[in-house]
């Protein structure tokens, strides 16, 4: 996420010379607010959301398996800072305390505005679940396309990268790990393991 204040004129007179040092021609009608139009963007995509998550006494002693599953979400590779999107497949076994639902897709979208590899965002779901919840397990599965490897390169269309994060009895048990994969419906390679 952007740290600070945003000089806006400053960023856009940036984007301007950098297009017109890629030789892109701006002086066109469709063209002449590309610039302003880049930064917005990129604003955007690093724009993630604070939120303060709603979490509930566990009073009912719910131990079973919490999943949201296929949670869209947009990233920026920190190489390239060319866009990589997917799904996350996020879960917990709860303890003390249970997420407000909506909380599991805002977790993923907070984590994912920001410039990073998919093994970081997989890591810092898990990892956030896991702490904050005093879980007792959490796991993520997230799916994604990159395009700096889909559309430079070596121009691997269609090609996705499956990173996994695992904490407590999902890391420890793997008929608990096989269900949350089964819940997601991620299929499992040869051997049982993803």
């Amino acid at each position: 996420m952007p740290s600070g204040s945003v000089d806006v004129e400053a960023a856009e007179r940036a984007a301007q010379q950098f297009l017109t040092e890629l030789g892109i021609t701006l002086d066109t009608d469709s063209r002449s607010r590309s610039a302003a139009r880049m930064v917005a963007a990129y604003r955007e995509l690093l724009a993630g959301p604070q939120f303060v998550p709603t979490t509930f006494a566990n009073d009912a002693g719910h131990r079973d398996l919490v999943l949201a599953r296929a949670v869209p979400f947009v990233s920026l590779c920190e190489h390239h800072f060319l866009p990589f999107t997917g799904v996350a497949h996020v879960g917990y076994l709860p303890d003390g305390r249970i997420l407000g639902l909506s909380k599991l897709a805002r977790l993923v979208e907070m984590f994912a505005r920001r410039p990073q590899v998919q093994e970081s965002l997989t890591q810092q779901i898990v990892g956030w679940l896991f702490e904050e919840l005093s879980a007792r397990g959490a796991g993520a599965v997230v799916v994604a396309e990159h395009t700096c490897m889909t559309r430079r390169g070596i121009r691997a269309h269609g090609a996705t990268t499956v990173s996994v994060g695992w904490r407590g009895t999902l890391a420890d048990d793997p008929s608990a790990r096989a269900e949350f994969l089964t819940l997601a419906g991620v299929a499992l390679l040869a051997g049982g393991a993803l």
